[in-house]
């Protein structure tokens, strides 16, 4: 590990993506800023993922992670839904992607587990924690930008242990290989 690497977390999501920065140097983290891309008041689905994607390439553009968390779907009994956290999350992918940061996607309950140590904690139970533990002085209202900020946490915790922690990408071919039942022939 380097001496000093920025890490950029991102809940996805269609009415509010979540974001939060974390700064590593010489193994120990501090915050850096969490936010929240508001979506709710586009109707156009395409819109809202073309903002996703433009809102990621900037924070990109500007904070210049080292890496990429990024919270995975989970699975819930609407399908509507879960296809569209899955294109959600896809764009902010593509967005590192085509800038080529190294993505690692982890589970809500992965990341839950990583920043209160039960995988079943609620969202206020998370963002207390990540309060105490990055001396945070208020919370948003909104929680998905806490969520976004536990995923680069849970990052920092998990590194040195890439095989063990998930899906990893660092560009196009590295995505397609690990994909390749996803490729139509």
């Amino acid at each position: 590990m380097s001496n000093e690497k920025i890490i950029l977390g991102i809940d996805p999501g269609t009415t509010i993506m979540g974001f939060g920065l974390i700064k590593v140097q010489n193994k120990k983290m501090s915050f850096l800023q969490l936010n929240e891309l508001q979506l709710g008041k586009y109707d156009d689905h395409y819109l809202k993922l073309k903002l996703i994607f433009e809102r990621t390439a900037e924070l990109i553009d500007t904070y210049h992670p080292d890496e990429i968390a990024i919270e995975a779907p989970f699975f819930g009994k609407n399908v509507q839904s879960m296809l569209k956290l899955g294109r959600a999350q896809g764009v902010a992918m593509a967005a590192g992607l085509s800038r080529e940061v190294p993505i690692t996607e982890y589970s809500p309950k992965k990341i839950k587990m990583a920043i209160t140590g039960n995988g079943n904690a609620s969202k206020e139970q998370v963002a207390k924690m990540l309060q105490s533990l990055l001396q945070i002085k208020t919370l948003p209202k909104n929680l998905d930008s806490t969520d976004g900020l536990a995923a680069a946490v849970c990052h920092f915790y998990n590194m040195g242990r890439a095989a063990s922690i998930g899906k990893s990408y660092t560009g196009w071919s590295s995505f397609v290989k690990q994909n390749e039942g996803r490729i139509k022939k």
